[in-house]
């Protein structure tokens, strides 16, 4: 018999929003949850690429009959996955207390931007601006240069949809114990200043100074940033930070301490970085990144090439699950280089049939692509 995922049979009900909520739903269906994307027009093209694995069906969730067919889904549901800002739920009638009485088991994730307390709780914003008043931004990029945001990675999908998942596993394991949902809240600042907690930490001690760029694991340190190869736009990555390393990368590049670290300094004062990036910058331009892959492979210098992924993809680079269970391993990466759009409805039917026994045209109708009760004015 073959090994089941950890949250086979988990029930999720995921109301479609932007990157982290469906990040979070993605790392449930992954691990095997039967996640149900909400979604709000059939009009439309469906952007999202994270909806391996999902099933969908379309709401319009200003209709009342929408709304009670949505609530009756939850009491049978395991988790809700709630993307809106804060207040959103409320008018819609989802109230997360009167959905724990309707379904005490029901785990209802929130998840927003900013902290839903202080002076941005009812502000837009996106990524950056999370970054930023989280204190993450501040540290990122060179000296000199404006903070550099590194894409929406930190934001939206470590201190968002990541965080987010390890919410609703603790609420798991409680409601293991307990037998009783709860309301988890997330905050993608939150989660980006927890992320960035060794570095905050740090600041008290000269290993990171305030100012970015001039710091050990910033790219200020010469033996721990990229060079730029003989072919122009290929890198080499350097990360030589314990000594037998950096004996190792200076070996390996040709070259002696003396003509490395001035007379009088050691390697770790910054006042020896300035000559040091130099030398290393000319020596990394003398040989191409294959020269110097083949350089270094199998060799303990913490030196490997920056991949693309369009290379990585014609190499043949396999994606994997983020971690390897050996009982209940999660489910194989469904596409590798290209999103899987899910459309709206799609798969929909069978879910309503395999959680509540529902039947199209008995229990609900499809009117103009919105499922809908039958007969509208009887409760379900």
């Amino acid at each position: 018999m073959a090994a089941k995922p950890s949250l086979d049979g988990l029930r999720v009900v995921e109301l479609a929003g932007l990157a982290p909520g469906p990040f979070c739903g993605q790392l449930l269906s992954s691990n095997g949850a039967s996640v149900l994307r909400i979604d709000r027009s059939t009009k439309s093209v469906n952007q999202d690429i994270l909806t391996s694995r999902k099933s969908s069906i379309t709401l319009d969730l200003k209709n009342p009959d929408c709304i009670q067919l949505l609530k009756r889904l939850l009491q049978e549901a395991d988790v809700l996955i709630d993307p809106f800002r804060p207040g959103v739920l409320e008018r819609l009638g989802l109230c997360p207390e009167t959905l724990l009485i309707a379904n005490p088991r029901l785990i209802v994730l929130r998840m927003t931007g900013f902290r839903r307390d202080g002076p941005y709780k009812d502000m837009a914003g996106h990524d950056i601006n999370y970054l930023a008043v989280s204190g993450v931004l501040n540290m990122l990029g060179a000296k000199g240069e404006p903070p550099l945001p590194p894409a929406n990675i930190l934001g939206d999908y470590a201190g968002g949809g990541l965080a987010a998942f390890a919410g609703v596993l603790l609420a798991l394991i409680h409601r293991g114990s307990s037998g009783k949902g709860q309301v988890v809240e997330a905050n993608m600042v939150d989660g980006a200043s927890y992320i960035g907690t060794v570095p905050r930490l740090r600041t008290k001690e000269p290993v990171w100074m305030d100012e970015r760029g001039t710091n050990l694991l910033d790219g200020g340190c010469p033996y721990y940033r990229c060079y730029e190869c003989k072919d122009e736009g290929r890198y080499m990555s350097v990360g030589a930070l314990e000594p037998q390393f950096f004996t190792n990368l200076l070996e390996g590049l040709g070259l002696a301490v003396d003509q490395v670290v001035p007379k009088g300094l050691s390697r770790e004062d910054k006042k020896s970085w300035p000559q040091m990036q130099v030398v290393f910058q000319e020596c990394f331009k003398t040989k191409t990144r294959m020269e110097w892959e083949h350089v270094f492979l199998g060799k303990d210098a913490c030196v490997t090439p920056v991949l693309g992924h369009n290379e990585m993809e014609t190499a043949g680079y396999e994606h994997r699950p983020m971690v390897h269970l050996s009982r209940s391993p999660s489910l194989p990466v469904t596409s590798m280089w290209e999103g899987e759009r899910l459309k709206p409805g799609q798969g929909g039917q069978e879910i309503l049939r395999n959680w509540v026994q529902w039947e199209q045209g008995r229990n609900y109708d499809v009117e103009d692509g919105v499922f809908i009760t039958r007969p509208r004015n009887q409760k379900l």
